[in-house]
């Protein structure tokens, strides 16, 4: 078979179905754009997950007369409990915090309310070890072990605000790749159909190759690299479509979100992310689907 020859039939297919492979490509776009989208926003998940378990911290409360009986954390059970959170392999950073300044930090926080100012000493204030996780959600395993040390009072238990923040998020998340995966296979059917369309339109000149000793394989193939083609095109045009979406809608209507550090911006690395991924599921969709659809419904 001459690559020539082949590639002027699938040529002339297209050409020859214009407004056909037109629709092919708008709706394997339309899907691979929306997938695209929907794994764009499964990765803005995950670094959202990222940006707000860098922000939480457990934080390890050390009792009154620890607090008061070394406020520099210079004796032994302080330094043994922060060289035991800094060698700890799920700690990322361990900062000690003493009642003087714990209660510098709440005349901050509470600046503007002086009435709750003046109720609050340092003896009030215990001391504490700031914790920040490697994994955030693994704070169970601090709580856990800290809880009950010589010296300590408390842990805190974020574990409410923790696990709705998590839960939330990967809800999101695993929401948009299920979507995904609905429009790939809205994309696997809406190409099947092209193609069955296009095999029954041109029954006539495959039945005229099969008479003349055309193998079955020999009459599909330009079928099946007319949809990769499409595909293929689908996908290029899907990638544009998401750069114009960021462009002309996202940027602007997220702008004080992605400002505020709330939600991550959409960065080129993000479409060199999805790129090859939607040209992929495009032209195997494309290609698995022709294939299928010709050895189903396609007799000749």
């Amino acid at each position: 078979m001459r690559a020539g020859i082949m590639f002027s039939e699938v040529m002339a297919g297209l050409r020859r179905n214009v407004t056909m492979t037109i629709a092919m490509i708008l709706t394997t776009a339309i899907s691979l754009g929306m997938l695209g989208g929907g794994l764009i926003i499964a990765r803005m998940t995950d670094q959202m997950k990222q940006i707000f378990g860098n922000r939480v911290e457990v934080t390890v409360y050390l009792t009154t007369a620890q607090s008061q009986a070394d406020p520099n954390c210079e004796q032994d059970l302080c330094q043994a409990l922060l060289k035991d959170l800094t060698d700890n392999p799920e700690v990322s950073t361990a900062r000690y915090e003493s009642q003087q300044q714990a209660l510098e930090r709440y005349n901050e926080m509470f600046a503007a309310q002086p009435e709750l100012l003046d109720i609050v000493s340092a003896d009030a204030l215990p001391a504490s070890f700031h914790v920040a996780l490697n994994n955030p959600e693994n704070y169970r395993t601090i709580i856990t072990e800290y809880s009950g040390r010589p010296g300590v009072d408390s842990v805190s238990d974020q574990s409410a605000f923790l696990d709705r923040l998590f839960s939330l998020l990967n809800g999101l998340r695993n929401a948009t790749l299920a979507i995904s995966i609905v429009q790939a296979i809205a994309a696997f059917l809406l190409i099947s159909n092209m193609v069955q369309i296009a095999a029954y339109t041109r029954r006539t000149e495959t039945e005229i190759m099969r008479l003349v000793g055309a193998s079955r394989w020999r009459t599909q193939l330009p079928f099946i690299i007319e949809a990769v083609v499409a595909g293929v095109v689908g996908a290029i045009l899907a990638v544009a479509g998401l750069v114009a979406a960021k462009v002309w809608f996202v940027d602007s209507a997220l702008e004080a979100p992605i400002q505020a550090g709330i939600i991550p911006a959409i960065d080129q690395a993000a479409f060199f992310y999805v790129a090859p991924i939607l040209g992929v599921v495009g032209a195997g969709l494309a290609a698995i689907s022709a294939y299928v659809t010709l050895r189903l419904y396609v007799r000749t």
